[in-house]
């Protein structure tokens, strides 16, 4: 029933125990230069019917597509207008539509099958766009449960959960310069700093409201002038997709193919896209094929049998988080999960899609106690199912839409994580979250820094493995909450210090390879971890130290995609070269970032301690003038520095700096050292 859903994440739901049908209850390939952008077709009224066709290759979990099928659609049936309802119930014996149009009455409107495969269909000459609706099934035990269309691009705001239908038709997109200029873009060899944004507490209304949400259209104008001013490149943003608990930050998904109704309307989500496109702004969304919440309304037990998840609880449950895994060796659970892929960038133009716990879908015993897993043919713990939808959904991406980029939050050394997904080894996303770099890098930021010479391998270590995959750097949400303390909160010292700490952090994560990911609030010094019930503390921008990070963040961000000395290279093991990696001692560490031309190299001097360091020797690959860039003091910082002679750190060239206390120093050179060797290596 279109009932209130106060269940928190992972809780259980409750069935329907209604068993009569007589009257229901009302509910309030990376070679892109040729590529051609794909264009989203919008469909005549009288092409949204299921064909044999249609059910052949759903049934095959190719129906790439499917989505202009399945669920509500307007449609023209004999010159009558109304709306067309699909839905795939395998084990219902009965299914009804209910809803506005027939003041959810069931008698009348029983679906009928269009296929042995278990796909129902009724085209409803009342329905209307804008009317709510649910699927009244009937099981094979003669319960009767209400369900949320899967395939619905609209749904009430929560804590009702009836569907509603829509039009997706009729947009006036203006971004087809954004798309074709990403189709033929290199993603590799371009700029990628991404802001992680929940729209519900980016920002609230103070309109007497209890969430204060604001609109898709409200919010686009706001946060693209943000994320322009201080020089992301992209949002990625959590929690688009319909859900029904706050609490779970979008990561319990009831209606896949249904950006959340919190924020606004599917065309106002369209709007959002659009305009970001339009300020040269990329978005990404947060993705969830791995598992869903067992809300009476959503995917549980679709027709009263297991449809979307595995039967076997020890492959269908997780227990962890009380949620259901889905059935990768169904056809066309697989197809539902693609299709839902290729729909985003499809009809929402989205630029990629951030992939959520993939560890726990190649894993067939995560976070699951010995006996309580099945292991695979091979008596081997990988989910081979899941590994070969991974696959077909990143190809077919790829090859549909070369613009949009998958990601994979993956914490494990799981080989061959991205790459190219039809080579036979490589599950084919473009980038991976570079987890273990976050969580030695965090280690060592938090420490004391009289401890710090005693971890000196925790920031150096990432470069041995640093081009095993294409990585991203992460600082997200996950960090900053739960008694993790903020980002701020994390760093070591009194107030001065714990603000020279993050300078210096951030400054050292924009020079290290690897595309960079921050979450919202992260780049002011919020002091309060995240939550999703209050807005940002924006206020602190009041105050001198808060105002200071924004700008010294903004410089790092500004450099950042200034410089392609910092992300052309990103995958080249000649774009990053150490001056000195074993100076624990002094906790400091020197690199360059070298560009593709020899031109506008970046030389690299940190010093994590509070101790200045003045006169302080860096070997230089040129002698040349170096030019200071971003410095943590650079109003005391020498503008320029000309390399003399006297051997340094293997070079026959130096450099005297004077180091601040937690000081940054970065300074722009030219010269094309990539085949210039010191005597000794730094690291």
């Amino acid at each position: 029933m279109a009932g209130k859903t106060g269940a928190k994440r992972g809780g259980k739901r409750g069935k329907s125990g209604n068993k009569a049908v007589a009257q229901s209850v009302s509910h309030k390939s990376r070679n892109t230069q040729h590529a051609e952008p794909f264009r989203v077709k919008e469909l005549r009224p009288d092409e949204v019917f299921m064909t044999e066709l249609d059910t052949y290759l759903f049934g095959q979990g190719t129906h790439y597509e499917i989505y202009n099928k399945m669920g509500a659609h307007p449609a023209v049936k004999d010159g009558v207008s109304g709306v067309n309802f699909v839905v795939w119930a395998p084990a219902a014996k009965e299914i009804y539509v209910v809803g506005d149009f027939n003041g959810w009455h069931a008698f009348g409107y029983d679906m009928k099958p269009v296929s042995s495969g278990g796909i129902y269909e009724l085209f409803i000459p009342e329905a209307r766009v804008g009317q709510l609706y649910k699927y009244l099934i009937v099981t094979q035990k003669g319960d009767v449960l209400y369900k949320a269309d899967p395939y619905a691009n609209e749904a009430q705001v929560r804590p009702d959960t009836a569907s509603r239908i829509t039009d997706l038709n009729g947009f006036e997109w203006s971004d087809d310069r954004w798309i074709e200029e990403k189709t033929v873009e290199d993603h590799y060899r371009s700029a990628m700093s991404i802001y992680e944004v929940h729209l519900g507490s980016w920002k609230k209304k103070d309109d007497g409201t209890e969430d204060g949400f604001y609109n898709y259209r409200e919010v686009a104008p706001e946060l693209a002038s943000y994320v322009k001013e201080m020089g992301y490149t992209h949002v990625e943003l959590m929690g688009i997709a319909e859900y029904p608990f706050d609490g779970s930050w979008g990561y319990q998904v009831t209606g896949y193919y249904a950006p959340t109704s919190r924020y606004g309307s599917p065309k106002d989500f369209m709007y959002f896209v659009d305009y970001l496109h339009n300020e040269g702004i990329g978005v990404i969304l947060d993705w969830v094929p791995a598992h869903f919440p067992k809300d009476a309304h959503g995917l549980a037990n679709f027709d009263g049998s297991c449809v979307y998840e595995y039967a076997d609880p020890r492959k269908g449950e997780h227990p962890d988080w009380g949620t259901k895994v889905f059935d990768y060796e169904k056809n066309e659970v697989c197809n539902f999960l693609i299709a839902n892929a290729l729909f985003w960038v499809d009809r929402f133009h989205v630029d990629g899609l951030r992939f959520d716990a993939v560890a726990s879908m190649l894993y067939l015993d995560y976070g699951r106690t010995e006996g309580n897993w099945v292991p695979n043919k091979y008596g081997k713990n990988g989910n081979l199912e899941a590994m070969s939808f991974i696959k077909h959904c990143n190809s077919i991406l790829r090859k549909r839409f070369p613009r949009a980029v998958t990601i994979a939050e993956e914490s494990t050394a799981w080989p061959h994580i991205t790459g190219n997904p039809d080579d036979g080894e490589s599950l084919g996303f473009t980038y991976k979250w570079n987890m273990g770099w976050m969580h030695d890098f965090l280690e060592y930021m938090k420490l004391d820094p009289y401890f710090r010479k005693f971890n000196h391998s925790k920031l150096t270590f990432s470069l041995m493995y640093a081009y095993s995959e294409k990585f991203v750097l992460v600082l997200s949400h996950d960090e900053v909450v739960h008694l993790k303390c903020s980002m701020l909160g994390k760093m070591p010292g009194d107030l001065t210090d714990k603000f020279a700490n993050l300078k210096l952090a951030y400054a050292y994560m924009m020079g290290h390879p690897g595309k960079k990911l921050m979450f919202m609030g992260q780049d002011f010094g919020q002091w309060n971890e995240w939550s999703e019930k209050k807005a940002l503390d924006w206020y602190l921008l009041g105050e001198g130290y808060h105002k200071d990070m924004q700008q010294f963040t903004k410089k790092c961000l500004h450099l950042y995609e200034e410089y392609p000395a910092m992300y052309a290279t990103d995958y080249d093991g000649d774009g990053f070269r150490w001056i000195n990696a074993n100076d624990k001692d002094n906790s400091t560490y020197s690199f360059m970032r070298l560009s593709p031309d020899g031109r506008k190299n970046l030389l690299f001097v940190l010093n994590f301690t509070p101790v200045a360091r003045d006169n302080f020797r860096v070997g230089v690959p040129v002698s040349c003038k170096y030019k200071l860039v971003l410095g943590s003091d650079e109003n005391n910082q020498a503008k320029e520095l000309i390399a003399q002679e006297g051997d340094c750190d293997g070079y026959e060239n130096s450099i005297l700096i004077d180091m601040p206390r937690y000081g940054v120093a970065v300074y722009e050179f030219d010269g094309d050292v990539r085949n210039v060797n010191a005597t000794k290596l730094g690291g």
